[in-house]
């Protein structure tokens, strides 16, 4: 498929999915700034490239590639070349379960994670876009439905595994201090001294601990777990200038700028898709 000339996303949430979120995009020079999500992020590219870092590793990747993200983990994205055009699909994790026993016929007693995050697979990848493309052209359910489960069953059958948390250090339970307190002030002007304070380290040593552990800053964190506020505020059909000020942000033209950096798409966009 040749690249377009012109960005577009096209964003929606699927109700044979329960409110799944897809995206559909071409992107020549939108950058997305380091982020997470709550849900899986798994997609492929169609055409061209992006460079993206995840895990603290930068890596390239274009046609054939998959991305397998689990929930929670920091990564960013920008064009490669002359751009890239990619297909995404959000699945909460009692959704992917779901799924796997549907397809499977057995329960899951575990966390589903990935073991890859960007294999490259041409088959799959070439499968999720089928798939992917049934989903955006409003198919009947059934062949959405087989398509989608067979896909998601695939991916996970060759890539899947499931999460071991990490021994506990001194160093991670006070950078764990420290988010878990961002998480629950997102929408407080918290400064570095009182984050340091909390996690009981320097603010030189807090930053650099933080980032090791998170591959991203602190502040950086922060107005990643306000965007992850205002799309379920979103979602619920609140207003952006009301988002904005119940996430902390300064200005609606503040918030919209970290929102798209984030999604691809405005907050009117994710409201109304």
């Amino acid at each position: 498929m040749p690249l377009a000339k012109v960005e577009s996303a096209r964003f929606w949430r699927d109700s044979r999915f329960l409110g799944m979120e897809c995206l559909s995009a071409s992107f020549l020079t939108h950058e997305y700034a380091p982020h997470a999500h709550d849900t899986f992020s798994i997609g492929a590219i169609e055409s061209g490239t992006q460079i993206a870092t995840l895990g603290g590793r930068r890596e390239e990747t274009g046609p054939g590639d998959l991305y397998l993200i689990d929930p929670g983990v920091i990564h960013d994205g920008a064009p490669g070349g002359e751009g890239y055009r990619y297909r995404m699909i959000y699945p909460d994790t009692q959704l992917f379960i779901d799924i796997l026993e549907d397809v499977t016929g057995k329960a899951f007693h575990a966390t589903p994670s990935f073991s890859k995050a960007l294999p490259r697979d041409p088959q799959l990848a070439k499968a999720f876009h089928a798939a992917h493309r049934v989903l955006e052209s409003g198919a009947g359910a059934l062949e959405s439905d087989e398509n989608m489960f067979s896909v998601l069953a695939a991916i996970f059958a060759r890539y899947g595994s499931t999460i071991v948390l990490p021994v506990d250090t001194q160093e991670r339970n006070a950078v764990a201090r420290a988010r878990e307190y961002l998480i629950e002030n997102f929408a407080s002007d918290v400064g570095l001294e009182e984050l340091a304070g909390v996690a009981r380290l320097s603010r030189a040593h807090l930053i650099r601990a933080f980032r090791r552990e998170y591959h991203i800053t602190p502040h950086a964190f922060l107005t990643d777990r306000r965007i992850q506020m205002a799309r379920r505020l979103l979602r619920e059909g609140r207003m952006s200038a009301d988002v904005a000020l119940e996430c902390g942000f300064a200005d609606q033209a503040h918030f919209t700028r970290h929102f798209k950096a984030r999604t691809g798409v405005t907050p009117g966009q994710f409201r109304n898709g």
